[in-house]
Formats: C-alpha cells, sequence, structure tokens
C-alpha cells in the first residue's frame, strides 16, 4: 500500500472517531457551554468552503485539463453539480436532521424506548452520510496531504454535533455512558470504510480523469454540507455573530496554514 494512502486511511479514521468525542460534550456540557460548538461548526464550514473554492477545485481542472484542455472547466462543473446531487440524495432519502428539542433541552424529553430508537436511528442516518464524507476525505488527503489534513479537521469538527445527536437519547433513556459512546463512534466508522472503498476504487478501478471528476464532487459535497447542517446548526448553538467569527476564522486560519506549508 502507496504511503500516502496509509495516511489518508489514518486521517479519515480520525474524522471518522470524532463523533465519539460529541458523547462527551453530551454528558458534561450544559446548553450555555454549547456556544462553543456555534464557533467550532462556523470554523469548519469555513474551511470547507475555503478549501473548496481555492484548492479542490483549481486541483481537479488542473488535473482535467491535461486530458481535456479545452473543455475541463465544463468537466469540473459537472461533477461539482454531482457532488452536490449525491448529498441531496442522501439528506432526502434519510435525513439527519437533529432535533433542536431533544439537544438543547433533554430534561423535557421522557427517557423512554422511541427516545432510545430515535438514538438508534440517528445513528444509521448518520452513518450513512458519513459514507461519502470518507470516501472524499481519502480521495483529497491522497491527492494533497496538506489540503486533505484541513479537510479531515473539518469534517472532525462537524462530526462532533453528530456524535451530541447520537449520544443524548441513548444517555438519557439508558442512563449509560458506555452504550452512547459506543454508537456515537459507530456511527462515525462508516467514513474509514468509506475511505477503504475509495482507495480500492483508485488502486484499482478509478482511471486519472475520474479522479478529477471526483475531486469536483468533493467540492460539491462540501459545500453542500457546510451550508446544508453546519451554518444552521452553528446558529443553533449560538447565534449569527458567533456563527460569523468561527466563519472568518475558519477561513483565515486555513489560508494562513497554506501559505506556511506550500
Amino acid at each position: 500500500m502507496p504511503h500516502s494512502y496509509f495516511i489518508a486511511l489514518l486521517v479519515t479514521l480520525f474524522a471518522g472517531l470524532a463523533t465519539a468525542i460529541g458523547s462527551v460534550f453530551a454528558f458534561v456540557f450544559k446548553k450555555d457551554n454549547l456556544k462553543a460548538l456555534s464557533v467550532g461548526l462556523g470554523f469548519s464550514a469555513g474551511v470547507m468552503i475555503f478549501l473548496s473554492f481555492s484548492d479542490i477545485i483549481p486541483a481537479a481542472s488542473k488535473m482535467l485539463s491535461v486530458t481535456f484542455p479545452a473543455k475541463h472547466s465544463w468537466i469540473v462543473y459537472g461533477g461539482f453539480i454531482i457532488g452536490i446531487l449525491i448529498a441531496v440524495l442522501i439528506d432526502y432519502f434519510i435525513p439527519d436532521h437533529i432535533n433542536e428539542k431533544e439537544l438543547m433541552h433533554p430534561d423535557v424529553v421522557s427517557a423512554d424506548k422511541r427516545m432510545q430508537r430515535a438514538g438508534f436511528l440517528m445513528a444509521v442516518a448518520i452513518c450513512v452520510h458519513n459514507f461519502p464524507e470518507g470516501m472524499a476525505t481519502f480521495l483529497t488527503t491522497s491527492h494533497d496531504l496538506t489540503l486533505g489534513i484541513s479537510v479531515g479537521l473539518a469534517i472532525a469538527i462537524h462530526n462532533i454535533p453528530e456524535g451530541i445527536a447520537v449520544a443524548l437519547p441513548i444517555y438519557h433513556s439508558t442512563g449509560k455512558k458506555r452504550y452512547a459512546t459506543l454508537y456515537a463512534a459507530l456511527s462515525g466508522i462508516s467514513e474509514p470504510i468509506g475511505a477503504v472503498i475509495g482507495m480500492l476504487l483508485l488502486h484499482f478501478f478509478m482511471p486519472q480523469i475520474m479522479v478529477g471528476v471526483a475531486m469536483a464532487a468533493v467540492a460539491g459535497i462540501m459545500i453542500y454540507i457546510s451550508f446544508d447542517t453546519l451554518l444552521p446548526l452553528a446558529k443553533e448553538y449560538g447565534n449569527w455573530h458567533l456563527s460569523m467569527v468561527g466563519i472568518i476564522s475558519g477561513m483565515l486560519f486555513i489560508w494562513l496554514s497554506l501559505l506556511l506549508l506550500p
């Protein structure tokens, strides 16, 4: 296995298992403390949006320009739309929207079997949503390590509230932290599974042209995640000003890191 593949798998594993960190927030953080997640989610969205347009799309365009010097921009455009459509279809058939009432006010929801079932279903839904994220992180990291680590960090931050969404209903219905942590961690395990499948496709089946299209699709998926999930949740946890602090900080941080690590 190429060394870049091994590192890409590790980055994706780290991003996926960040859902387990979310379970810790579910146990010890109160509503007011969750405002810190508003900045964190805004930061993650800022990183994803900046990287998508400043690095991932130009990298895909450069890759495809070798084979299609006149049409590569249109192919990248099509790949970007394909990525958005993939994210939309997954979200339509298996929505992962978080019940804000349960998340922010767990005590007002009775700890019964329905709440426990909600946690299990949330874990399954997040599992499905995380699968293409795993492939996206792997493809990006295997192509550009610095860029991939940045993507992995952004996805890890955005996986934390997903872990909260899984752990809270299970913890409050069973009273067992280990069960809540286990299911939160399992909900993120599909990301490294997606990375393994991405590795197999890249190594054995995917021609170079498809790698460029896949990179453009990655950008589309990341943009959709940012605007459909991260920014609305950032506003819910805090307020729009906190979200903006996170967004601008994320963009400036990742821009600076790319300047320092060319």
